[in-house]
């Protein structure tokens, strides 16, 4: 499966943003679906994960809980990420990838199928 993140831009502080993940040559359909960010001079870290599975179970990290909403649509391979309330520490460029099924979806190893990332920068 091929991905493709998009829907970065910059905005100011409080301000939203909406990510999409298309994905191509498969449908998401059938995967779980993770979001993960990098800033400059840090390790890739987990932002949200959505299942495959009809209820559509979802985790977020701490840092993101209450202002970030990822979601999915199969019948148009996407999976999004709508985030509210924005802060300058969310600056980052975010990816989307595929979990592999194996162990804890929190750590980015155990995913696979990742696309270019879009840039968020939000300033304060």
């Amino acid at each position: 499966v091929q991905l493709q993140a998009s829907g970065g831009g910059s905005v100011q502080a409080g301000g939203s943003l909406g990510l999409s993940c298309a994905g191509s040559g498969r449908s998401l359909g059938s995967f779980a679906v993770g979001w993960f960010r990098q800033a400059p001079g840090k390790e890739r870290e987990f932002v949200a994960v959505i299942s495959w599975s009809g209820g559509h179970a979802v985790e977020y990290a701490e840092s993101v809980k209450g202002r970030f909403t990822i979601s999915r649509d199969n019948a148009k391979s996407t999976v999004y990420l709508q985030m509210n309330s924005l802060k300058s520490e969310d600056t980052a460029i975010y990816y989307c990838a595929i979990w592999t099924g194996c162990n804890n979806p929190v750590d980015p190893s155990n995913y696979e199928d990742w696309g270019h990332g879009t840039q968020v920068t939000v300033s304060s």
